[in-house]
C-alpha cells in the first residue's frame, strides 16, 4: 500500500483498447495517482502535452500512431516522463528498440499489475526524492558559501558537512581528489565560510611555477635580488595576507621548495629573496593535489614532515564515478548555464541521452562533464540534448577489446586509450583533446608519452606527435 501524501503522482494512459484502459485505470487509481486516459494516440500526445504527467503508459500497436512513434514524440518535448510501452506480442527486438529510444521498460500483456503497481510506487517514491533534490540543490546555489558545488549524494553531503566543520578554525588543510572533481571549489568554500572571509583568496598553480623564478614567485623578491629583479615584488603568500592561498598540485613543488613551505606553515612569516627581513603573515593554507602524497612519501619525493602537518586535516573529494547519482543535478545545472551564456533555448536532455552520460565513466570528472554539456548546449539545434549531441566517444558505447590473449590493463594503460580515442574524436587537436578531457594538456602528454600498451583496438593518429597545438 502506497503512503498517502498531498503529492500526486500524475499517469496518462494510452490505449485503443477501451477496456483494458479501464482496467488500468481502476486498478492504479487512488488517493495520491491520478490515472488519465485517451483512446487515441493523437489525443493522448495532446493530453501529455496538457498534464506533463511522471508516468505514460502506451499500448505499442495502435492505429494513427504507434507506441514507439509515441514515445519519440513525448521525449521531444517532455525528456524527463517516464514511458513504459505495453504489448501483446512480445518481441526482443522491439524490446531493445523501446529502450534505446528512451523507454523506461517494456511489458507484455495481460499486464501483472503487482509488478505495476510496484513500479508505480516506486516511480512515486523516486519523484518526491527528486523533488527534495531539487530543494537541495536549490539550497546550495543559492548559498553562495557553496557557490557551484553541486551534490546531494551521501558522499557529497559528508564533504558539505566535513566543510562546515572545519572551516571555522584550519589554519592549513589538504584537499585531494582526482583531476576535475572541484578541489579549487571546496577551497573557496572553506575561505568563504572562515573567519577570513573578506580577506583576499590567491590561488598557485604549484604545476605552473617555472623552478627558477619558484621562490620569487611564492615569497616575492626585493630590487636587485637576481638579474632582472628591477623593482620589488611581492609573492603569493603576502598577496595572501590577511586571506587565504591556495597552492594548487602542492605535490609538483621541489624538495627545497617544500622545505620552505614546511617553515612557512610552523612560523607563519616568509623571507623575500634578496631580502634578510623577516615578514610576518596571517594566513591560511590550502594545499590541493590529485597526486598519492602517502606513496611519494615512500618513494622519496615529498617530505613527510610537510605531508603530515598538511593532512592533519583532510577533505577527500569523491569522483564523479563515486556518485552519479549527482548527474541529473549537474545536467540541470550546466544546461541553465549554458544555455544562458549561449542565448538559446535548450532547456533540458532526453532520457536516452542520460542513460548514455550515466553509463560512460567520467574519467575528467565534473570538468570534462562541464564541457560536454557545454558543447552540446553549443551545437544543439533543438530545445533538448539528445544522443546525437554528445561526443563520439562517449557515443561509441564500445569496451576496449583486446586483440588476442585476454590481457590485464593497469590503470594508467586504460587511460591512456581512452585518451588517445578522444584525442581521435577531437581530430588530432591536443588542445580541444584536453579540454573535452578536463585535464591539462600537461597530462595530456604524459598520458600520450609511449609506455608499454597493449593493442587495445586503438590505434594513436599518425599525427599524434607533428600535429601542432
Amino acid at each position: 500500500m502506497m503512503p498517502s501524501h498531498d503529492f500526486k503522482l500524475r499517469v496518462v494512459a494510452i490505449d485503443d483498447d477501451e477496456q483494458h484502459l479501464k482496467f488500468i485505470a481502476t486498478s492504479l487509481s487512488r488517493e495520491n495517482v491520478v490515472v488519465s486516459t485517451s483512446g487515441s494516440p493523437r489525443d493522448g500526445l495532446e493530453l501529455v502535452r496538457k498534464e506533463h504527467p511522471h508516468l505514460v503508459l502506451s499500448d505499442l500497436m495502435m492505429p494513427e500512431m504507434s507506441g514507439m512513434d509515441l514515445l519519440e514524440r513525448i521525449l521531444e518535448f517532455d525528456p524527463g516522463t517516464e514511458i513504459i510501452l505495453l504489448t501483446g506480442q512480445y518481441s526482443t527486438e522491439s524490446a531493445v528498440e523501446a529502450i534505446q529510444k528512451g523507454a523506461a521498460d517494456y511489458l507484455t500483456k495481460p499486464v501483472d499489475m503487482e509488478k505495476l503497481e510496484q513500479r508505480v510506487e516506486s516511480l512515486l517514491l523516486e519523484v518526491r526524492r527528486g523533488q527534495r533534490c531539487l530543494e537541495l540543490e536549490n539550497e546550495l546555489l543559492e548559498n553562495s558559501q557553496f557557490a557551484a558545488m553541486v551534490g546531494h549524494s551521501p558522499a557529497m553531503l559528508e564533504v558539505f558537512h566535513r566543510i562546515r566543520r572545519v572551516a571555522p578554525h584550519f589554519r592549513s588543510v589538504l584537499v585531494t581528489g582526482e583531476t576535475g572533481v572541484g578541489k579549487e571549489l571546496a577551497a573557496q568554500a572553506l575561505h568563504r565560510l572562515s573567519p577570513v572571509a573578506s580577506g583576499p583568496f590567491v590561488t598557485c598553480n604549484c604545476s605552473a611555477v617555472v623552478e627558477t623564478l619558484a621562490e620569487s614567485e611564492l615569497f616575492g623578491h626585493v630590487k636587485g635580488a637576481f638579474t632582472g629583479a628591477v623593482q620589488d615584488r611581492i609573492g603569493v603568500f603576502e598577496a595572501a595576507n590577511g586571506g587565504t592561498i591556495l597552492l594548487d598540485e602542492v605535490g609538483e613543488l621541489s624538495l627545497p621548495l617544500q622545505a620552505k613551505l614546511l617553515r612557512v606553515l610552523q612560523n607563519q612569516e616568509i623571507q623575500r629573496v634578496g631580502s634578510p627581513a623577516v615578514r610576518r603573515l596571517d594566513i591560511r593554507v590550502i594545499a590541493a593535489t590529485h597526486r598519492d602524497l602517502q606513496s611519494m612519501v615512500k618513494e622519496g619525493r615529498f617530505r613527510e614532515d610537510l605531508f603530515y602537518r598538511l593532512s592533519t586535516v583532510h577533505i577527500k573529494l569523491p569522483s564523479l564515478a563515486q556518485r552519479k547519482e549527482d548527474l541529473p543535478l549537474f545536467e540541470r545545472h550546466f544546461i541553465k548555464r549554458f544555455a544562458e551564456q549561449y542565448r538559446k533555448p535548450v532547456s533540458g536532455i532526453t532520457r536516452r541521452a542520460q542513460a548514455l552520460l550515466a553509463r560512460y565513466s567520467w574519467p575528467g570528472n565534473v570538468r570534462e562533464l562541464e564541457n560536454v554539456l557545454g558543447n552540446a548546449c553549443m551545437m544543439t539545434e533543438s530545445e533538448t540534448i539528445d544522443v546525437a549531441d554528445l561526443p563520439e566517444y562517449i557515443r561509441e558505447r564500445k569496451t576496449i577489446e583486446l586483440r588476442g590473449e585476454e590481457t590485464l590493463l593497469t590503470l594508467e594503460q586504460v587511460e591512456r586509450a581512452h585518451a588517445i580515442r578522444v584525442l581521435q574524436s577531437a581530430g588530432g587537436n591536443k588542445v580541444r583533446a584536453a579540454e573535452l578531457l578536463g585535464i591539462s594538456r600537461a597530462k595530456l602528454y604524459r598520458l600520450l608519452e609511449d609506455s608499454a600498451l597493449p593493442e587495445v583496438g586503438v590505434a594513436a593518429p599518425e599525427n599524434l606527435r607533428q600535429e601542432p597545438d
